[in-house]
Order: structure tokens, then C-alpha cells, then sequence
């Protein structure tokens, strides 16, 4: 497994500040939270600097920058007036344009959500809206070198879930970013999960919690090393990203420590696992 972090951790610090921290604590690579270029939400968002210059600042600091992490969802219901008119959904425009700047930053995932079969909503059709949406942007990513993952949440919770809809799309450039604690939440283990993806999930988040509060891997009560364990034991040698969501938490102290310790964390759990079977993802 390669340990990375995403920048919901540290919505404040420029993206030299995030490549020098990386490369400092031993994580391999970052998830890039993005917003697009019409927002100022974080001093790190990849869509406001010029791509050659942020290529440059992470290859510097041997870093990879392994995925761009959106909000983008596609379950919105069309309006009367969209049909009128026509009018392209906005979900999938974005993920386009997203996908332009994974390519212009040679980064090889963008990750995206489903979100919600809404009330009132037949399942059947609001599976199928959302799965015609997600196919209009893995067919988009062709020979693009991106690859598209879904995220676990909303509707769509465990990997059973994520797996029912990927099925829909059918799409090879189509993925899945396995959330281990939104999965827990909904009564999956992290293990079982990977065993229903299999080589369709090449990274996995994990994050902690202490009272409620999020928290340095290790420090609080979600065993994020028996997830580890589990992990290692079905297979997955791919992207372990951690998840410190001070973007959403206001009041989280600085996330310098947080991030120093998860590190050490991981390292140190990934080391105790024996080598996995391999598993292409």
C-alpha cells in the first residue's frame, strides 16, 4: 500500500506548502481537493496555478499528485426547463473540464460521487439517469491516461452499492475510491469490501475519530490498523489515503502534527502486514 492524504486537511496552505510537508513525512502522494478555477475555498486547489507549475512543484519534491477529489455529483433531476432547451447537465460539463486538468497535471484519477436516489424517485430510473451521466464521462476520459472513481456515500454506501452501479455503467475507465469508514458506518468491513470491488478500487480512504471529533490515525476509536490488516489480507495494494477533514471541521487544530503522526501510523502498519497477493489496480 502507498500512503497519501488529501488537502480537506490543510485548505489553507499553498500547494508548495503541501508538496514540501508530503515529501517531509514520507507520504507518496496527494489527493488534490478541487473546486474548480471560479472559487477560492482552498489556497491549494490545483485548478487556480498554472499546471506546468504544479507538475513541477511535486515532482520536485518526489510527490505524486494521485487524484483530483471533487464534489461532482450525478443524480440532480432534470428540470422542464433543461428539457426544453437542451441544456448539457452541469455535473458532467465539470468532470470534463476536471479531466482536462488530470491530464495537464498527469494525474491519474479524478474522483467523483453518485450521491442519492431521492424521495419520490424511482430507483430504477434514478440508477439509470445517474449511471448514463458517469458513462458520459468515462467515455470523455478515453485515451486521456484518467481514470474515473466513484466514492462510496449518499445512496451508495458500501462496495456492494458502488458495485451495482459500475455494473450499470460497464465502462472500463470506471472506477471506485472505497471510503472504509463511510463503508463501517453502514456495517461493512474493509476487507469485504475490496473482496466485492476487486481490481476496480485502486485507492482506499481512511480517516479516524475520537468522540466525534476527527483525529490522527491510531488516536481514536475506528481501528483503523485492523483496517489495515483486513486490507492486506484481501488483496489491495493500492492508494491508502488519509482523510483529515478540517475543510468541513472549522475548529480542528493545525493539521502538521495530525498529518507527521498518521504517517508514522501507517508506515508502521503497512510494514507489519506480509506481502499481499498480487492484485492489478
Amino acid at each position: 500500500m502507498r500512503p497519501a492524504f488529501t488537502t480537506v486537511a490543510c485548505p489553507e496552505w499553498t500547494l508548495d506548502a503541501v508538496a514540501r510537508a508530503a515529501e517531509r513525512w514520507g507520504y507518496l502522494g496527494v489527493e488534490l481537493r478541487t473546486f474548480g478555477d471560479d472559487t477560492s475555498m482552498l489556497a491549494c486547489d490545483p485548478a487556480l496555478t498554472a499546471p506546468a507549475k504544479v507538475r513541477q512543484m511535486f515532482h520536485r519534491a518526489g510527490v505524486e499528485i494521485m487524484c483530483l477529489g471533487t464534489s461532482l455529483s450525478f443524480d440532480s433531476k432534470p428540470t422542464i426547463f433543461h428539457r426544453v432547451i437542451g441544456d448539457a447537465d452541469r455535473s458532467v460539463e465539470l468532470a470534463k473540464t476536471t479531466i482536462d486538468l488530470a491530464v495537464k497535471l498527469e494525474c491519474p484519477f479524478v474522483r467523483v460521487f453518485g450521491f442519492r436516489i431521492h424521495e419520490h424517485d424511482s430507483r430504477i430510473g434514478a440508477m439509470q439517469r445517474i449511471a448514463d451521466r458517469l458513462g458520459l464521462v468515462a467515455a470523455y476520459a478515453r485515451h486521456s491516461g484518467v481514470r474515473v472513481l466513484v466514492e462510496n456515500g449518499g445512496t451508495f454506501l458500501t462496495a456492494s452499492d458502488l458495485a451495482e452501479l459500475l455494473d450499470r455503467v460497464n465502462h472500463p475507465l470506471l472506477g471506485a475510491s472505497y471510503n472504509a469508514s463511510v463503508a463501517q458506518a453502514a456495517g461493512e468491513a474493509a476487507g469485504d469490501g475490496i473482496n466485492v470491488l476487486a481490481d476496480r478500487v485502486p485507492m482506499v480512504k481512511i480517516k479516524d475519530f475520537k468522540d466525534g471529533v476527527p483525529c490522527a490515525l491510531g488516536a481514536g476509536g475506528m481501528n483503523c490498523q485492523g483496517k489495515v490488516a483486513s486490507l492486506s489480507a484481501a488483496g489491495f495494494d493500492g492508494w491508502l489515503v488519509f482523510e483529515y477533514p478540517r475543510l468541513w471541521f472549522k475548529d480542528l487544530p493545525d493539521p502538521s502534527p495530525v498529518l507527521e503522526s498518521s504517517a508514522k501510523a501507517m508506515y508502521s502498519w503497512i510494514r507489519r502486514q506480509p506481502h499481499p497477493a498480487s492484485l492489478h489496480v
